[in-house]
């Protein structure tokens, strides 16, 4: 089956295939589709009931695929039909955060997304944008009023990872917002 032939997918369903089966790694036909920005069957295996919250054996969901590689619509589709954005460990906004989709961390910001939330390892989706140098998600969570001087467990903080990175426009904007060295 391809996972890009909407038809093709339809046509599995039509026969009795379980919208949210899953391969031997895990992940369901939805995640791959949400993954890859397929929204015409993002839409189709949601009409047939796929668990949006389904995760991987990593606690990984569709949303967060999504918000990974930056598809707003899908994003979008997946939250309005029940995905979860706030949960505990990795969430769709660090996802967003970390590559730097800022379309994307906007959405999941005004649909109510935690704008501090700590990932496994403590760490923010502010840290991520300042590390991964994303001006414009650092400028969009600042605005949102996120802690500027939030610690991981290992201590950094997004001015170090910045200026690590040597980015000195996200350590100035850090700064301003009331980070300390």
């Amino acid at each position: 089956m391809r996972v890009n032939d909407a038809q093709e997918v339809r046509q599995f369903l039509d026969r009795g295939m379980d919208p949210s089966s899953t391969d031997k790694e895990g992940q369901t036909l939805l995640m791959y589709a949400a993954r890859e920005g397929h929204l015409d069957i993002v839409r189709l295996l949601v009409e047939r009931k796929a668990n949006v919250n389904a995760r991987t054996p990593s606690n990984e969901t569709a949303i967060m695929f999504a918000a990974y590689k930056g598809h707003v619509a899908t994003v979008r589709l997946l939250h309005e039909r029940g995905a979860q954005i706030n949960r505990e460990g990795w969430t769709p906004l660090h996802y967003a955060a970390f590559q730097g989709h800022a379309e994307v961390a906007k959405y999941l910001l005004e649909s109510g997304a935690q704008v501090d939330a700590r990932a496994p390892n403590g760490a923010t989706a502010l840290m991520f944008a300042a590390r991964n140098g994303h001006i414009e998600v650092v400028r969009l969570l600042l605005a949102r009023s996120a802690d500027a001087n939030a610690k991981a467990d290992s201590g950094a903080t997004a001015l170090k990872w910045a200026l690590q990175t040597q980015n000195t426009v996200i350590a100035d904007l850090l700064r301003k917002a009331g980070a300390t060295d």
